[in-house]
């Protein structure tokens, strides 16, 4: 194993030194609240922090500050945030065993488990992909921008296992993101969800943005923006919203249980990459997946169904029940596709098996 490189800084989050916010046309009657909605996603301001901001004349409007957050905004105003800079956070290297799917001098592919954060922030410093990657790939890593440290070019939720890849060159990170930001990196997930999409069911004709395929896949296209109450969260807004990106998800069935059917194994694949956009845009057609404790609601298995014992396993299941399971893009150096593959992991697999032996064709 070659030897771990030295610890570098990484940023709490991906804030830049200014952010500029372009309200819309029709923005909330506060200026704080307004920014807040507006905010760039990966920008990593609250409203409370955006309040402090415009109290210390950290905010300007055409170069002149601004310093009331309950001032009425401007529309289409396009102000201009100086945050505080971000406190740096170590992240070193540490001896966390990894499932490596492929490895060479340009990258690496991981299946990563649930319950693992893939960078390092304020409050996960440590047990990250992140600081394991430091650790496996050692005096392996090039670089990424002058510094020894692994290229994060997406991420997968803290609780959804599954493929990741990562660069470890500066020509491997530009070349990923490129393949990313062009939408031609194959992203397939598996997904237990509450209920089972039907054409024939007439309420999913009314859900906007959804509409039926051939081949029975059911494609959702919305535009995806922060919550307006919860910036934890991610929802449906209207394409005129500040800040709201056009997702796209389409999914097809793989297999179903229940009597009738009440819970279903969906393929999900990508168009689009959004913060937690398959949570989203299953919850919005009424599928939420199984265990998402913040999308699924109090949404409960229906022992009637599936009978007592079967409904109290898919209740319990303590995670959202998603897998990143096919990963194909381009390799940066040779211009090869490649393709992986990963199988469900245990808790997925687990259920699954309670669901077939409790309900055999």
């Amino acid at each position: 194993m070659p030897s771990p490189p030295a610890p570098f800084d990484a940023p709490a989050d991906s804030r830049p030194a200014a952010v500029t916010v372009t309200l819309g046309p029709a923005p909330p009657a506060r200026l704080d609240k307004a920014l807040a909605e507006a905010a760039p996603e990966g920008a990593g301001l609250s409203r409370s922090q955006i309040a402090r901001l415009i109290a210390v004349g950290r905010v300007t409007l055409a170069g002149a500050p601004v310093t009331d957050p309950r001032a009425a905004p401007v529309a289409g105003g396009a102000y201009t945030l100086a945050p505080d800079a971000p406190a740096p956070v170590a992240a070193r290297a540490e001896a966390i065993a990894l499932a490596v799917v492929f490895e060479d001098a340009e990258v690496i592919v991981v299946d990563k488990p649930a319950g693992m954060v893939v960078h390092p922030g304020a409050g996960n410093p440590a047990g990250t992909l992140v600081n394991a990657l430091l650790h496996h790939c050692g005096d392996s890593l090039a670089g990424i921008g002058g510094e020894r440290r692994p290229g994060i070019v997406h991420r997968i939720d803290k609780e959804t296992s599954g493929l990741l890849v990562a660069a470890k060159t500066d020509r491997a990170q530009q070349a990923l993101a490129a393949q990313f930001a062009a939408h031609t990196v194959e992203r397939h997930y598996r997904a237990l969800v509450h209920g089972v999409p039907d054409p024939a069911d007439p309420r999913l004709r009314g859900v906007p943005g959804v509409a039926w395929e051939t081949g029975g896949t059911l494609r959702i296209a919305t535009h995806l923006a922060r919550h307006p109450t919860d910036r934890q969260r991610q929802a449906v807004a209207a394409a005129t919203r500040a800040g709201a990106r056009h997702a796209v998800t389409r999914t097809r069935r793989i297999a179903a249980w229940g009597r009738p059917p009440a819970v279903a194994l969906m393929d999900c694949w990508l168009e689009t990459g959004r913060t937690h956009q398959i949570r989203v845009h299953m919850a919005h057609a009424g599928h939420a997946l199984v265990g998402d404790p913040v999308y699924g609601g109090r949404r409960r298995a229906s022992a009637a169904a599936l009978g007592p014992e079967t409904a109290a396993a898919i209740d319990a299941f303590p995670r959202q029940a998603l897998h990143a399971a096919t990963l194909g893009f381009d390799h940066p150096a040779t211009g090869a596709r490649l393709r992986f593959e990963a199988p469900l992991p245990p808790d997925m697999a687990a259920l699954i098996a309670v669901l077939q032996a409790a309900h055999r064709p």
